[in-house]
């Protein structure tokens, strides 16, 4: 393959993806190699090694090698500290050892701003000079782009943007806070609104598209039925819709962002209802320039994490 090339790895707790890809921004190839977050340090390192391997054989000439691991984590000493899903590292070297195993220049971070700067480099937020990413999903991850470069705060840890609090009565999430965005408006808050209400008695077309097994539910069948007219879905889709009105209006007053990139796992579902966010926004936001803030959605779906791997690496910055 011609032109600069580099190696994007996306690193879960039950597999690790890695591709090729090129300075445009195209992945042309990847893999997808087991991880088994729960054995030792030296397995985990093994997958990463493996996948690696898999993707340089489809062209010797690669430069360097990005990679997202889930935090926390050191971005600039490439440490990953005590991700909850990789009980395997603990303080664990990542990019040195990765460094030593193919004597290539290796970045590290978290998927979120990853994935952020791949948006803003190649996807949805090219052209812009300030970019907000949220990557809504199982979680809701957040990156901040300035002047093209991830901002990471003092530590390393800043723009956990799904764990701004938006209701302190609200439920307790995972991160120990109450009412984080996350907690009310991910997928699996979807879901679970939904299980709740069918559990207090609500009648709703849900329970038929599950064959009664409520513990299947998902965002996705929350959406379908909401698009149906069903009342029960359609409430829950309102309370999601002002949530993320509510915390994304915020964002614009503290940050002012030139362009909002929405992605994740349930982007899909919520890509129609983009303007009725912007419309909850009218009376909501303190900032008078709010109609100039774009909210699109992202370029890369599931490869978000390849690509925003990539996008750390400096050889393909220098093209862009």
């Amino acid at each position: 393959m011609e032109g600069n090339t580099v190696v994007g790895v996306d690193i879960g707790g039950t597999k690790v993806a890695a591709g090729l890809v090129n300075e445009a921004g195209e992945i042309v190839y990847q893999t997808r190699t087991p991880m088994d977050g729960h054995r030792d340090a030296a397995a985990g390192l093994a997958a990463v090694e493996t996948a690696i391997r898999s993707v340089i054989k489809q062209d010797g000439s690669v430069r360097e090698i990005g990679i997202c691991s889930p935090g926390p984590l050191d971005p600039e000493k490439g440490i990953v500290i005590n991700p909850p899903n990789l009980p395997c590292w603990r303080n664990f070297p990542l990019a040195e050892n990765i460094r030593k195993l193919f004597a290539l220049p290796v970045r590290i971070d978290n998927d979120a701003n990853a994935a952020g700067l791949a948006e803003a480099r190649w996807g949805a937020g090219r052209g812009y000079r300030n970019v907000f990413y949220a990557g809504i999903g199982t979680g809701i991850g957040t990156g901040i782009v300035f002047n093209g470069a991830i901002y990471h705060g003092r530590t390393g840890a800043a723009a956990e943007g799904g764990h701004i609090g938006i209701d302190i009565h609200g439920p307790v999430c995972g991160c120990g806070k109450r009412g984080c965005i996350e907690i009310l408006a991910s997928g699996p808050a979807i879901a679970r609104r939904a299980r709740e209400a069918l559990a207090a008695g609500a009648r709703s077309r849900l329970r038929e598209m599950v064959e009664g097994d409520v513990s299947q539910i998902n965002s996705s069948h929350v959406a379908e039925a909401a698009a149906s007219g069903d009342a029960i879905a359609s409430d829950i889709m309102r309370e999601t819709l002002d949530a993320l009105a509510y915390w994304l209006g915020n964002i614009i007053d503290l940050l002012e962002p030139d362009v909002i990139v929405i992605g994740g796992g349930v982007s899909r579902i919520l890509a129609p209802h983009l303007p009725e966010i912007r419309q909850r926004w009218n009376g909501a936001v303190v900032n008078p320039w709010l109609d100039q803030t774009p909210m699109v959605p992202a370029r890369y779906g599931e490869d978000s994490g390849i690509a925003g791997a990539a996008a750390l690496c400096g050889s393909v910055k220098e093209q862009t």
